[in-house]
């Protein structure tokens, strides 16, 4: 039987009566000395032990080191979700250099200027994934990268290939080759010439609003953040959480990977979300807790697969990216037996989810907010996680409690700034607070509400616009399944409002007659002048499923000037 969420809080704080900074290679030899041959990564093919995986990383950076890698290099892991990717990341580490797990979803222009703005010394990189080819990609990136990256990329100096689709290229090491190499020359990646408070990651941020941005942050913050969400979360000795979300994004990463070894857990990662392949993994290695973004609780719920698999270990649920209504939670509870289900919060910014709600707290709380900034109630580590106060969008001014505003937060989490972006730096981060973007009300309860964007606001006629209004007016009309408000240019008025919107299937919609009802509820100054229909598929997103608005705005420009609606 489960202990009881209070027991298991009170357990996890006596493993860490207080908090030690470690690195992450740190953490893991530390993981490895306690839980020895526990699992640590569970896939149908292989189980990783965690002392296995301290030794097959301390090979890798040893093999890291006779290439030529030294502490504070660059070295980019282009990987889906494949068991190699908890060594090969922890192996970097250790050899003091500094880890930038990339979005292998990128486009071969957005990979281009990753691998270059990154400064990236070696990259660590799949052969094929997922319809992409990525060997095609650095060909013609960099033609002849298989000696040095050249004019295109002349920092880089060395490849290592997981050959994911079997193909190699000659002169090019593999992956085994790396252990190999290292096994030979043991003992030269020298552990320990990085402090908990260096540089360990470079995240690229998704880019919802141009192009992105590397986020630099400890080794010692990711780790907190990973511990108050275990606590948080309540987490039970030995918990195994089953994931497809990318582990280059800070849910896979944190929430997962790091959050499972305070409690000497296991991931069981997945290269791509299917719901079968949940239902499989959940049945096959008994999880007991997976992650989500909404779209894909709602496709768990609707498979089959539900009714046929032993599901009966899953008893936990985090849902991030997005709030959840409580007909959803209500529907989690009742078809899949989960009983404790949690919502969270944050950036990339401030090292991953900074809120989240509590296993304990009622569905509406969940459903209503998203969260209150994380426990963290260990010494050197005390109260909460982070503070959350709310600012002027426009003037930058503090407001009183409970004011919506701009939510900014403060944390031994946050990010060092943007890697060689330092006027976006000094916009983000100002006198130690992170400025999110993101427009909400921290209630007196400390539980965070969302409203929307402030990077998303636009001033028509000189009037501040908040598109939030507008898509959630819109989105409650019968035959619109989404919608989504933004600014384009307008010559008269600078800015004026644009919505696409998305038809319920098989529904036929007017634009005048979604013009006239934004009239009849709207301000004036709100009622959008432009109104373009889409198909979901035509909506550009993240890999995490975020809408880019500003990739909305430059086809609506050309939808615009094309004449089309």
């Amino acid at each position: 039987m489960i202990p009881s969420v209070g027991e298991r809080r009170e357990q996890l704080s006596r493993r860490f009566p207080e908090w030690t900074p470690l690195t992450l290679d740190g953490r893991l030899e530390r993981c490895a000395q306690e839980f020895g041959d526990r699992p640590l990564v569970l896939t149908d093919e292989r189980t990783l032990g965690y002392a296995e995986a301290a030794e097959w990383s301390a090979r890798l950076a040893d093999g890291l080191a006779a290439l030529g890698v030294r502490p504070g290099d660059r070295v980019g892991l282009l990987m889906a979700n494949y068991l190699e990717f908890v060594p090969l990341k922890f192996a970097i580490a250790r050899t003091g250099a500094v880890a930038i797990p990339f979005n292998y979803l990128y486009r071969q222009d957005e990979l281009a200027y990753v691998l270059a703005q990154s400064e990236c010394n070696v990259l660590i990189t799949m052969t094929g994934f997922a319809g992409l080819d990525y060997l095609d990609m650095l060909d013609a990136i960099a033609p002849g990268w298989e000696r040095e990256g050249g004019e295109a990329l002349p920092d880089l100096r060395q490849v290592v290939l997981l050959p994911t689709d079997g193909r190699t290229r000659d002169g090019v090491l593999t992956v085994d080759g790396l252990g190999e190499l290292g096994a030979g020359a043991p003992g030269g990646a020298a552990p320990g010439t990085r402090t908990p408070d260096d540089l360990g990651d470079i995240l690229y941020t998704s880019g919802t609003t141009g192009s992105p941005k590397g986020v630099m942050v400890t080794h010692d913050a990711v780790q907190r953040t990973a511990y108050a969400s275990a606590l948080s979360r309540a987490f039970e000795d030995g918990r195994r959480i089953l994931f497809s979300l990318p582990c280059y994004h800070m849910f896979g990463y944190v929430e997962g990977l790091l959050a499972a070894m305070m409690v000497g857990g296991a991931i069981i990662p997945q290269t791509a979300f299917s719901p079968a392949g949940y239902f499989e993994g959940i049945e096959r290695h008994r999880a007991t807790e997976i992650l989500c973004v909404p779209t894909m609780t709602v496709a768990l719920l609707e498979h089959p697969d539900r009714l046929t698999r032993d599901l009966s270990s899953l008893f936990a649920v985090l849902s991030g990216a997005a709030p959840s209504p409580i007909w959803l939670w209500e529907r989690v509870r009742a078809e899949l037996g989960v009983t404790e289900l949690v919502t969270g919060y944050g950036m990339t910014e401030c090292g991953g989810a900074m809120t989240m709600s509590l296993p304990e707290d009622p569905l509406e709380r969940a459903s209503a907010t998203v969260g209150r900034p994380k426990l963290a109630g260990v010494a050197g580590l005390p109260g909460d996680i982070c503070v959350y106060r709310t600012v002027d969008p426009v003037t930058g001014e503090f407001l009183p409690a409970g004011a919506e505003g701009e939510l900014v937060s403060t944390g031994p989490t946050h990010m060092l700034g943007f890697w060689n972006k330092p006027e976006e730096s000094a916009l983000a981060l100002r006198d130690g607070w992170v400025y999110s973007g993101d427009l909400g009300i921290v209630r007196e309860d400390g539980y965070l509400v969302l409203t929307g964007r402030s990077k998303e606001l636009y001033k028509s006629g000189g009037e501040l616009v908040m598109p939030k209004e507008i898509e959630e007016l819109l989105t409650a009309r019968p035959g619109i399944s989404q919608a989504y408000a933004i600014g384009v240019p307008d010559d008269r008025w600078g800015e004026t409002g644009c919505v696409w919107i998305v038809p319920e299937p098989g529904v036929r919609l007017d634009a005048d007659e979604i013009i006239a009802f934004c009239k009849e509820n709207l301000a004036r100054f709100k009622v959008p002048k432009h109104v373009l229909f889409a198909e979901p598929s035509e909506l550009p997103t993240t890999p995490t499923g975020k809408i880019q608005k500003f990739r909305l705005v430059q086809q609506a420009k050309a939808r615009i000037e094309g004449g089309k609606s």
